[in-house]
């Protein structure tokens, strides 16, 4: 037996539509659209084009289903933005989490918990833009005042789907309102002014949340009547399913950010955990993502962007191969500071990161492209080396997967600086994630994550890098 699915995957950058066929020994994927994601800046307020989202998503999803008959379809994106409601009704445009209000929201929830007890509670990782500190802001700022509930951008474009709300778990768990049992927090949530009937029903991927519409299959032209599921929402819960990995594995899902980390059976929110800045978020199957949000290709898309704003051409491989060539030692700096999480003009804050500390920044484009990548490989080291101390769990090999997978100049020095072999692909991990879940739903696809892993490993093109000697 196989399943036809389609699989909505929302990036920060891009969003893309993939018709898949599953089955056990049978995993095709075909991207049928892609399209650009850009947030957008009005009334000093960074935003979400949501609607169009949702349009081009849901053209998308028709073009899949004219190519023939599609038992289901599931959503995943980005982590911790979402949506105000009134009535079932979207209130305003959502914030996009690089807005600069997030750091306001520090402070305002370090006002009402210390970080401490509120990672006992949650296991989070301190991050400016986290759901709880936006909300903690819309509280401020009286938008809170107006809604009777939110929904995350997955469970928001379900909803739309749908009609029906629902708050998926391994999404849910990166808003730093939920225990670490997988149940929304309601004193944490009172504290705030919340009432607990504000959050959505938590679901767990697999979850059948309704068939799609009769408006959506009218209004886009979608053919049949697929079911929508709930898949691990989270774009990283997604990938790290199809990161075929075995025991004694790290995982690197990179692209805009870099996810570094581990799997592991419970949350770890000991206090050393807290110490190194990891997290805690929801996996498939009940697993712990513990991981560490490190910064990832966004340091370098936004300098190239910087470069060509100023009239320059940049093409990427020439760029990559230039840094390639760079043969002497190249200064690394923090990828995991907040200086480099707006958009903005990245190669002068790398000058200003190293000359607030009296060191010589890079030069030249080559230089800088090298210094980038070797930071992230480092920043990738570092955190492996902490996830395996703090879990006790040994790491023998690190797999990449993502669009930094492609990136050969990354995986090597990411070999380089760990010392472990690195496994790259496949390159659309999300992607996959989403649509063997819901085979498994449907009864197409293995049941254990280890044997849908396993499929994954007899048919995605992978490539190994081999650390070299440090010279």
């Amino acid at each position: 037996m196989t399943a036809t699915v389609a699989a909505i995957d929302l990036g920060a950058t891009s969003g893309r539509v993939v018709r898949a066929e599953v089955g056990r020994g049978v995993l095709r994927l075909d991207e049928v659209a892609r399209f650009e994601n850009r947030p957008v800046r009005i009334g000093g307020g960074l935003h979400w084009s949501v609607l169009g989202l949702y349009g081009s998503a849901m053209d998308g999803l028709a073009r899949a289903s004219r190519e023939g008959a599609i038992a289901s379809v599931a959503v995943d994106s980005w982590a911790v933005d979402y949506a105000l409601l009134r009535r079932g009704r979207m209130l305003g445009i959502p914030y996009s989490y690089r807005d600069d209000r997030t750091a306001h929201g520090l402070e305002l929830v370090d006002r009402i918990i210390p970080q401490p007890e509120l990672y006992a509670r949650c296991g989070l990782q301190r991050m400016p833009f986290t759901t709880i500190n936006q909300l903690a802001v819309d509280r401020e700022t009286g938008l809170l005042e107006a809604a009777d509930g939110m929904l995350m951008l997955p469970d928001l474009f379900g909803y739309w789907m749908t009609g029906r709300r629902v708050a998926e778990a391994t999404n849910a768990s990166t808003t730093g309102l939920m225990r670490l049992d997988g149940s929304w927090d309601a004193d944490l949530l009172a504290a705030l002014g919340i009432d607990a009937s504000f959050m959505a029903e938590v679901v767990e991927p697999g979850t059948r949340i309704g068939p799609l519409s009769a408006e959506a299959r009218e209004h886009f032209g979608v053919e049949g009547a697929p079911d929508v599921l709930a898949v691990g929402s989270h774009d990283t819960a997604s990938a790290v399913v199809a990161v075929p990995m075995e025991e004694g594995a790290a995982y690197i899902s990179s692209g805009t950010w870099s996810l570094v980390g581990i799997e592991t059976p419970a949350p770890i929110a000991t206090p050393e955990a807290l110490a190194a800045d990891f997290t805690n978020e929801g996996g498939v199957d009940g697993r712990t993502r513990f991981l560490k949000n490190v910064m990832g290709l966004w340091i370098l898309t936004e300098a190239v962007r910087t470069w060509e704003a100023a009239g320059e051409r940049i093409a990427l491989p020439g760029l990559l191969a230039a840094a390639a060539e760079v043969d002497w030692a190249v200064p690394v700096f923090d990828p995991t500071d907040a200086a480099f999480y707006p958009p903005g003009d990245m190669p002068a804050r790398i000058e200003a990161w190293f000359a607030a500390r009296g060191q010589r920044a890079p030069r030249g484009r080559a230089e800088v492209a090298r210094s980038i990548l070797e930071s992230l490989a480092e920043g990738y080291a570092v955190t492996l080396r902490d996830a395996a101390r703090i879990s006790g769990q040994r790491v023998e090999r690190v797999h990449v997967v993502g669009g930094g997978s492609r990136n050969a100049l990354l995986c090597q020095l990411t070999a380089d600086r760990t010392g472990l072999p690195v496994i790259a692909g496949p390159v659309e991990a999300t992607a996959i994630g989403n649509v063997l879940v819901q085979a498994r739903t449907l009864g197409a696809a293995p049941d254990s994550l280890e044997a849908l892993r396993a499929l994954v490993r007899d048919t995605a093109d992978l490539t190994t890098y081999a650390p070299r000697p440090r010279g």
